[in-house]
């Protein structure tokens, strides 16, 4: 990969932009269940976007993740490994990004690879995570690890069954949204072709 050189113009004020997106205590949530998670054994990144971007940048720690919500044998990523090379890294990457998909989350809360590879948008990955850990929890089965109010539960369907008699009787009910005929009269009004009476 080439070096990018400094950004100018309109292409910082969008990086500014993506930059201020960035959640510091977001970051520490997010580092604590991924780290509670996975069992992690070794040391916990430096708070940073940076140290964030560099713990999670070789993609191992991503796969061990979604991994640790599966039960054995079913694990959607069968080889992990460490590798300083660019494109390992970045096949790990898209390896838990395919993972994350298929496990259940939209594509709009999913971040490219070279968000976090590249730390050009270090957000979306929060979001992405932040998106996987509400659905783990969700779930309900069993696989979550970590403290509860970390991650916000999505509503569920709530379906109801009615039987024939039930909706029989529903149809005879006059909703108050269509307001309601008790008590009308046409008392005080005018009949037709009378001029209004101003007093």
């Amino acid at each position: 990969m080439a070096n990018k050189g400094p950004s100018y113009g309109l292409s910082r004020e969008i990086q500014n932009k993506i930059a201020k997106k960035y959640d510091p205590e977001l970051e520490e949530t997010l580092t604590n269940w991924v780290i509670e998670q996975t069992n992690f054994q070794g040391n916990q990144p430096e708070p940073g976007r940076n140290n964030f971007q560099e713990w999670l940048k070789d993609g191992v720690i991503l796969c061990e993740l979604i991994n640790s919500l599966y039960p054995e044998g079913q694990k959607p990523i069968k080889k992990i490994q460490k590798s300083s090379m660019a494109f390992k890294q970045m096949e790990q990457i898209s390896q838990f990004l395919k993972a994350v998909e298929s496990y259940g989350l939209s594509t709009t809360d999913i971040f490219q690879t070279v968000d976090l590879w590249e730390s050009k948008d270090m957000a979306a990955v929060q979001r992405t995570l932040t998106a996987l850990g509400s659905l783990a929890l969700t779930k309900d089965d069993g696989f979550y690890q970590g403290d509860q109010s970390w991650f916000v539960r999505k509503a569920q369907e709530n379906r109801r069954d009615f039987s024939d008699d039930q909706l029989k009787q529903g149809q005879a009910v006059i909703g108050l949204q269509m307001g309601t005929n008790r008590g009308a009269s046409q008392a005080g009004m005018t009949g037709y072709g009378m001029p209004r009476q101003i007093l």
